[in-house]
C-alpha cells in the first residue's frame, strides 16, 4: 500500500474520530490537533487498527511521536 492512500484513509478515520476534517502530514501530532486527548486516542487506535487490520502493540502506542511513525507501521504491515 502507498503512503498516499494511507494518508486517504487516516484522514477519512480522524474526520470520523474527530468530526473534523483534518490535513495530515507525516509531522502532525496530538497537540496539532485540538480535541485529541488520551480517551479520543484510544478511539483512534482502534478505528485505524480496524480499518488497516493490524494491531499495535502497546509499546507501539505509547512511543508513537507523530501520524508519520504510525503511516510506517502500516506499511510494514500491509505488504
Amino acid at each position: 500500500m502507498k503512503d498516499t492512500e494511507i494518508y486517504e484513509k487516516l484522514e477519512e478515520i480522524f474526520e470520523d474520530v474527530f468530526d473534523e476534517k483534518i490535513k495530515l502530514t507525516a509531522d502532525t501530532t496530538a497537540e496539532d490537533v485540538e480535541d485529541w486527548d488520551s480517551l479520543t486516542h484510544i478511539t483512534l487506535i482502534s478505528a485505524v487498527e480496524d480499518e488497516f487490520s493490524v494491531k499495535f502493540s502497546m509499546k507501539e502506542v505509547s512511543t508513537m511521536k507523530n501520524v508519520g511513525e504510525m503511516v510506517d507501521i502500516i506499511r510494514e504491515r500491509s505488504k
